[in-house]
């Protein structure tokens, strides 16, 4: 199977973390494609700067149409992630919807430990969108100014693991999810150094993503996940209109 791995961002540096992160994940014989979006932001941690990542996203998915069985936007808050399930006829998986999957499948209670403050209402809001409020037992971040969006783990690797622990300890969190691209990866390193499971996104929504093209469930002729309709538009990248103009 073939799985496209979305960076919403234009961090070629965060892309390496994905990939080394995906490819770990990955089982064998799953091709993994890896791309990052071709104009944006540094890093996401805005409802606008998702809105630009969100649709970065789209336009990759629809550059390389045809090219694979799954899509992983991998993002924490899954920028874009509702609309693209519209658009594609593939499982389309988004890391948080990814990671607050595994984490309840683990635990009752689960917190999740950000690299930003100002992340922490948007991420919120995805919970709630989830609606799995009332399994969140808190969003905890760092404070901080970041040197480079590619060092967090390297710079931070001891405070996060700070946060993890109040989490639980004070929150009483029975997993943790460690949020967003940037971290990908460090929930291996903490393996054993934490009191609860701990919760990787992109791992989460590569396995998920292979689960799902292995499941084969259809795709959405009806209801609200249906194909948009065919309209005409306008300014649009040729790829995505062309993707637009299709009715099934």
């Amino acid at each position: 199977m073939r799985v496209l791995v979305i960076n919403p961002n234009i961090s070629e540096s965060v892309t390496e973390l994905i990939a080394q992160e995906a490819r770990r994940a990955a089982s064998p014989g799953t091709d993994l494609i890896f791309a990052t979006a071709p104009f944006g932001v540094a890093y996401i941690e805005t409802r606008m700067e998702a809105l630009i990542g969100g649709y970065a996203s789209a336009c990759v998915a629809a550059e390389h149409q045809g090219e694979y069985d799954g899509v992983v936007i991998a993002a924490f808050g899954d920028p874009g992630l509702l609309g693209i399930k519209e658009l594609l006829n593939v499982p389309v998986v988004g890391m948080t919807e990814a990671a607050l999957a595994s984490a309840c499948l683990l635990g009752q209670r689960f917190s999740i430990i950000a690299i930003s403050s100002r992340i922490k209402a948007w991420y919120q809001e995805c919970v709630e969108r989830s609606h799995l409020s009332t399994r969140l037992a808190s969003i905890r971040s760092l404070n901080d100014p970041l040197r480079d969006i590619g060092t967090v783990q390297e710079d931070h690797a001891e405070r996060l693991k700070e946060l993890a622990k109040e989490a639980v300890e004070q929150d009483g969190a029975d997993v943790i999810i460690l949020a967003g691209a940037p971290l990908a990866g460090l929930a291996r390193s903490l393996q054993g150094q934490l009191p609860v499971p701990v919760v990787d996104g992109v791992s989460s929504a590569v396995r998920h993503c292979e689960s799902l093209i292995e499941l084969n469930p259809g795709i959405a002729v009806s209801g609200s996940f249906a194909r948009p309709p065919v309209k005409p538009n306008k300014g649009l990248p040729t790829a995505l209109a062309a993707l637009l103009a299709q009715r099934v």
